[in-house]
């Protein structure tokens, strides 16, 4: 078994089952995406750009699927947390329960759009 599939089938429930399904999302919703192990955590990529990643938060009870090019994302901001982070947005889920399929997509999609984008925009840089 690769490492980035042990860290998702080696974390307890909750989490298992979550990260799971955003995997399952992930490579049904953008087919040319190929997960590497990170920064200890699974990270998703399409050729030499990364799209998002997968972190189980023990401590605080949730699952993160976080985009690193969020400064460019359009849609569903008003649910993309940024928690203190410069680049990164990410959805947050504690339960199966908690995810929206349909945004989950979008956003996927979303990131897909702008992955050759820097991950800041021209004016942060200012």
């Amino acid at each position: 078994m690769k490492p980035a599939e042990s860290y998702i089938f080696n974390q307890p429930e909750p989490y298992r089952g979550i990260l799971m399904h955003l995997q399952m999302m992930i490579e049904t919703t953008l087919p040319d995406i190929e997960m590497k192990f990170k920064w200890n955590i699974p990270c998703f990529y399409i050729g030499k750009s990364p799209i998002c990643y997968l972190n189980a938060n023990h401590k605080k009870q949730f699952v993160d699927i976080a985009f690193w090019n969020s400064a460019h994302l359009t849609k569903h901001l008003n649910v993309l947390i940024p928690e203190n982070r410069k680049v990164v947005r990410s959805l947050r889920y504690s339960s199966l329960e908690d995810i929206d399929n349909d945004i989950l997509v979008e956003v996927l999609k979303d990131a897909y759009s702008v992955r050759k984008n820097g991950f800041y925009k021209q004016k942060d840089l200012l």
